[in-house]
């Protein structure tokens, strides 16, 4: 009996384990990959984020810190991207897209189930805003 609980409790592991992995599987990958005080625009910086997005990837919606001006490009693969009441619209790699200070950020997400997707994102922003990106409440 001892040895049949072992063995089902081995056997739930992995199942358990993808289980509380899986929905970060889904979330992208954020990585701020530069950032610098503007010498010709006191209390600016720029900032460089670096979003990977894998098969089927997204980002919840969300806003960006007050003061920020992004300039998106796509690097790699196609993104789906609707700012403030606009249009969903899909984004390939070299085009690109920009949201205003105050923006809200409904749908950011990989437009490929099988591709990897990647986007530069170069804010401007207060150089004392810590933080770039809030999720919407719910």
């Amino acid at each position: 009996m001892k040895r049949i609980l072992c063995s089902l409790l081995v056997a739930a592991l992995p199942f358990g384990s993808a289980l509380a992995e899986a929905p970060k599987a889904k979330s992208a990958k954020v990585t701020l990959v530069y950032q610098h005080e503007l010498p010709n625009a006191p209390g600016k910086s720029i900032k460089g984020v670096l979003v990977e997005y894998g098969p089927g990837g997204y980002s919840p919606g969300h806003t960006h810190a007050k003061s920020a001006f992004i300039y998106a490009t796509v690097l790699e693969g196609a993104i789906k991207s609707q700012v403030n009441d606009g249009p969903v619209t899909v984004y390939k790699a070299g085009q690109n897209f920009a949201e205003m200070p105050g923006d809200r950020h409904a749908v950011s997400a990989n437009a490929s189930e099988t591709q990897p997707a990647k986007l530069l994102a170069v804010f401007v922003v207060d150089t004392g805003e810590a933080e770039l990106t809030t999720p919407f409440a719910n």
